[in-house]
This record gives C-alpha cells, structure tokens and sequence, in this order.
C-alpha cells in the first residue's frame, strides 16, 4: 500500500467509544494466533489438533492443506479450565467486581420491552443452549484472564486497513479484530464466540483539483444490510472529531453504532422464521383493513417481531475510548494491500472454537475475507454494494452522470420515433389493404392474416410510444434535477434509510417496577399455572384456561400501555363473530332480502332512464 493511502487511512481513522465493562478491544492478530492452537474438524470423526499452542503464526495460516470435503479448520484460543481454576477465577472475578463503581451494569427492562411471544421465544432460546453447541461458561473467564495478560505484556491498539478504488470512489476499510465476543456471559446478549472480526467502511470522493471528501459512512452492526448501514457524511446522526467518525461499540458484541445508547436487536431463529414471516403479512393486512397504520416505524420493528428473541445491546459509550486524541491510541496500522496477506487469502477456517452450533452463533466467525463456510464475503468483493452504493454516483460525477443520461434518453427517443414512424406507415399500409378485401370472399384467409398482423403491429407501436413519453418525462424530471444539483441542492440525507436502527428512548427502557417484574416471572408463572390447573382442576380445564390466559393478556397489555388497542382488537373481533353467527342463524332471510333489495335497486334505476 503506498504512502497516500496510509495516510488517508490514518486521517480518517474511527474513534472507538466502548461500554463501561467492555473487556476486550481491537489487537494484533499474530499475538492471538500465537496464542491458539490449530485443529481441524472431519465429519464424523473426532477433532484432530494439527498444531499446539505456541507453535501456530500467521505463516502456519497461510500453508495449504487438503481436507476431507465438509472439514472445518479452526483455532482454539482457550482450553477447558479445571473446577479449581474455574472457581478461583470465579472467586477473583468477584473480589475484583466487588464495590467497582466502574463495572457494568446492565439496564433494565429487556424482556418488558417486548411482547409475550417474544418472552416465550426467548424462553426456548435459553433452553436450547442447553441442547446446541456453545461455548463453555468457563471460557469466558478464562478468555478475559488471558485478554488481559496480553495487553500486561504489550498494551497495543491495532486495526487493519484496506483501500478499494472502484467507480469513483475510494472505500476506506477499516478492519477490528477481538480476541473474543463475550456479549452473552458478559452482556446477557444472545451468544458467545472465540474472535470476532468487524468492519466499518468510509466513502471517498476526489475533486478536479485532487481535494479528498468524506461522503459516506457505513458501520456492521448485526441484522442491518446494504442502505440502512450507511450514513451520508453531513447527517446529524454522525458525530466527528477532527475529521474522525466516533464508533459507539455494542458491549461484548462489538457491533457498530452512530449514536450511543441502548439497541433492542432481535435474533431470528430459523425454525419461527415462516411463522414470523405469516405474522407480519397478517399484521399489515389487519392494520390496512381497520385502520391502524399509524403505528411508529420503531414499534413495528420491534414490538410486533413477537417470532424473535429480543436482545439489548449495550452501546452507552461511558468506558474506554481508542483513537486520535485519547489517552488510548491506534497503533500503526496493519495494511490489506497492495498485495494482500496469504493469512488472510489463504486461510478459510474459523478464527477461535468451532462449536457445532446449528444456529452459528456460538462458532467463531472466519477471516476479514471469508465467511465461515468458506464463500468470501459481500463486504471484501463488493465493499460498494455491501452499503447499497453500488447504485449511487460520486457527487464530483453527478452532474455529469445526469446530462449524460439526459443525453442516452433524448437519444433513445430520436431512435423510437424513427421506429414509430416506420411502424406507423406499416399500420396505415395495413388497414388500406383491409380496406380493399372488404367484400372480397376469395381473400378471406388473406384478410385474416392482415388482422392479425395490424393488431400486433399496432401494439408494438403504442408500445414505443408509451416508451416514448416515458422516456421524455424522464428527461426533463432530469434536466430539472440538473439546475438542483448545479445550485448545490441534494437528496434528503435519510431518503435512503428503509430501517433506522436508534437507540432505545427513555420512556421504552425505564418501564415500572411492576413492569420488570412483570416480564420477568410472566412465562414462568403461565407454565406453572397450566401445571396446576391441570392438576388441581381437572374438572375444568377449558375455564381454567381461558381464565388464566385472560388474566395474562389484560395484565401484559395494561403494563404496555397497550389496553386501549386490546379493547379495540377484542371488539372487532366480538362484532366480527357477532356477525358470522347473525349470518349463520339468518342466512336465507339475509340472502333473500339482500335479492329483494339489488332486485328493487336495479329496477330503479333503469326507470330513472326511462322518459315518459
């Protein structure tokens, strides 16, 4: 990589704020790898250790090996810890904790943010840590332990930059690499994993006269994609320092995000996601048939995805800081380029625990190139499209990209009116000649032909001209938008969001007591109640039911602020079966008089034609 790209690199280097709490940041690579060992998973065998730790580089990465096909090669960062060293790591852990005002704290009302459902949902999420592959309680803590004698040794802050020049723009990438995601033993998240790549991209632009301009941001963060990642570079939701974008971590997760706070992110997991899909058509429908389309964008994409598991992820930007101007900065940057290292190209395993989890969460994740079943990832082959920029020109191009597309439409339409013109003569040629058949019975299959022909012909000529007149609104919408652009008018900063990803607001964090408590014994005591319902009142077990579940669904709307919609909903629903009975009951009496009166009705208004 040469010197002007380093140093656009440095120049627009992220600021990191982390999470009170957080116990791992970005490092160097070689210092985790050299403390892993390297093993490779075969199917239906054990795994097989190919290097111990200690013995494993960079260049161990990057050797060619010939697996069996479905093997997975991975590194093992920490071993399974002895119930001795388990327990006095648990005892110094909380001798550490004890009275530290600077420990994290987690917030309140993660489960009473979101609906019943989603609580049953993540129920049978908990549970099914016990049945799935993950990691180990106790690798955690060993992780941290181990995270920690590393920077006692060499307290060093890396990341690993990449520069990517492709239509007119240049795409700054900068790559974090941490030694472990702690996000659900640490953070109460939704999964633990050994190593953990993340990414953030900047989006050049160079003027005519060599000028450099930031004009986009995009930041990973869990299930966002393509234009919801990115931010243009004047938004509001972007803070800067010094030319320098401030990043605010998720805690443990290390997700990206513009603002700090707290984020209710949702895990979908695969075997709900039709049942998730089924809800939300039918939500839209119900909400498009009574009304109720007003409901905030936030609300439908969290309170209604009752199919997923509801998770905080904790982005508060109050712990360590790394980068330009903190008592904590970046260390000379690692470089992807020009040449590209073999560790990263040649490598396709995983970088930490392969945890034969189905869902993935708990497996460590592959390279910046890779993803873990070896294909290469959307952000490396195409850093514009992973943001939704593939679509979108440099401004320095804009204006020149407008006139010459004005100029390919213009052109397009001197073609179509030669094409319609010539149509035109062939249409007219057409009906002559039907004209002169008429009456002549010997030219009948002739004139049969000449119909089919004028028909289809005089479809491909509307055709053309509906192209036509699209093609000219076209350019003049941009010949207008031309004169906007040379004004120096733009596009809204957040026409381009689909999905905004904003912290959670005061009011949707801090519930009630009430409401905490609430959410958190609801689940257990519905299953309880059905146990000893079904014990203790066998006789009646369809009242018990409907009871209880009644009284669960008024509590769970009233601590939501939700009794009003309840009420609603339940009397739609109770006219609605009032109706289909009234309909069962009456049905021919209905259909008569339903006859009766279109009957009466269509009469009426044909003798409104009549005149007398």
């Amino acid at each position: 990589m040469n010197h002007y790209d380093s140093a656009l690199l440095r120049q627009y280097e992220p600021i990191i704020h982390f999470t009170q709490g957080e116990q791992f940041f970005p490092i160097d690579v070689e210092r985790y790898v050299q403390a892993c060992s390297y093993w490779v998973q075969r199917p239906g065998q054990f795994p097989l250790r190919l290097h111990d730790q200690g013995e494993v580089t960079l260049e161990t990465l990057a050797e060619p090996h010939l697996f069996p096909m479905g093997s997975i090669p991975y590194l093992k960062f920490i071993d399974p810890l002895q119930i001795s060293e388990m327990a006095a790591l648990r005892i110094r852990e909380g001798l550490e904790n004890w009275g530290d005002k600077n420990r994290f704290r987690a917030g309140r009302g993660r489960l009473a943010r979101v609906g019943y459902i989603s609580r049953f949902v993540d129920a049978l999420f908990s549970l099914s840590l016990l049945l799935r592959g993950r990691v180990p309680g106790d690798t955690a803590l060993a992780a941290v332990q181990a995270f920690q004698e590393m920077l006692a040794e060499d307290e060093t802050y890396r990341y690993y930059g990449r520069v990517v020049r492709e239509n007119g723009w240049i795409v700054l990438q900068y790559w974090y690499f941490y030694a472990f995601n702690n996000w659900r033993s640490g953070f109460y998240g939704a999964n633990d994993h050994e190593s953990d790549w993340e990414m953030v991209a900047i989006y050049l632009y160079e003027m005519d006269d060599g000028k450099v301009e930031p004009e986009w941001v995009a930041y990973a963060s869990h299930d966002f994609s393509g234009d919801d990642l990115r931010r243009r570079w004047d938004d509001p939701e972007i803070r800067t320092e010094d030319g320098h974008p401030l990043i605010f971590a998720g805690a443990g997760s290390h997700a990206a995000y513009f603002q700090k706070g707290e984020y209710l992110a949702e895990l979908e997991l695969p075997f709900v996601a039709p049942a998730q899909s089924f809800v939300d058509r039918l939500q839209k429908l119900w909400r498009r048939i009574f009304g109720q389309d007003d409901v905030p964008i936030e609300t439908k994409w969290s309170d209604f995805a009752i199919f997923k598991v509801p998770f905080v992820d904790y982005a508060r930007g109050d712990g360590v800081s790394i980068g330009p101007g903190r008592a904590k900065t970046w260390a000379e940057p690692g470089l992807f380029g020009p040449e590209v290292p073999l560790w990263v190209t040649q490598y396709r395993g995983l970088w930490g625990l392969f945890a034969h989890d189905p869902f993935s969460g708990e497996d460590a994740p592959a390279g910046p190139m890779y993803n873990r079943d070896g294909t290469v990832r959307h952000a490396w082959y195409d850093p514009l499209g992973w943001a939704g920029l593939d679509k979108v020109t440099p401004p320095n191009r804009l204006l020149h990209e407008i006139n010459h597309h004005r100029e390919q439409l213009k052109d397009e339409c001197l073609t179509l009116r030669d094409e319609i013109d010539r149509k035109q003569e062939m249409v007219a040629g057409l009906e002559v000649a039907l004209e002169a058949m008429r009456g002549q019975p010997h030219l009948q299959k002739e004139e049969d032909a000449h119909i089919l022909q004028l028909t289809a012909v005089a479809q491909e000529l509307q055709t053309l001209k509906n192209k036509t007149a699209a093609n000219e609104s076209v350019a003049e919408a941009l010949e207008h938008y031309a004169n906007r652009v040379a004004k120096g008018e733009r596009v809204p900063v957040r026409a381009h969001i689909k999905r905004p990803h904003h912290p959670a607001t005061d009011a949707g964090l801090r519930r009630s007591r009430f409401a905490e408590a609430w959410a958190a014994i609801s689940i257990g005591m519905l299953m309880v109640g059905f146990v000893l319902i079904a014990l203790l009142a066998t006789n009646y077990l369809l009242v018990g039911f409907t009871a209880l579940l009644s009284v669960v669904i008024f509590v769970e709307a009233s601590v939501r602020g939700n009794l009003t919609r309840l009420i609603s909903s339940i009397t739609i629903a109770l006219a609605i079966v009032a109706a289909l009975i009234v309909i069962y009951e009456f049905f021919w009496i209905i259909l008569v008089m339903i006859v009766l009166i279109a009957g009466s009705y269509i009469m009426w208004e044909n003798l409104r034609e009549l005149r007398f």
